[in-house]
């Protein structure tokens, strides 16, 4: 997941955030990332629209699950591997 956020990150100065925020917010959510906001190249904060939020949201609550993550450790304890078509045929893509 780390990774994956990493790869999303956009930065943008305290100046242009106050100029458009609304634009800001949309053109983050339109690439699927964030704004890491700086002021003389130093963070001040992060504008994270609500469609990357919620995605993050859910991540978290999925990582809190006892559930989820009991099946996470079965499955790599687990010598069955699938292929990508396997999978993809399984989820029906």
């Amino acid at each position: 997941m780390y990774q994956q956020l990493i790869r999303t990150q956009q930065f943008t100065s305290i100046q242009e955030a106050q100029a458009g925020l609304a634009r800001l917010f949309k053109k983050a959510d339109k690439k699927g990332n964030f704004l890491q906001v700086l002021r003389n190249n130093k963070s001040l904060g992060v504008l994270i629209p609500n469609r990357v939020w919620d995605s993050l949201i859910e991540d978290l609550e999925a990582l809190s699950s006892e559930s989820y993550l009991k099946e996470i450790e079965r499955s790599r304890k687990s010598k069955r591997r699938y292929s990508a078509k396997q999978v993809k045929k399984e989820l029906g893509i």
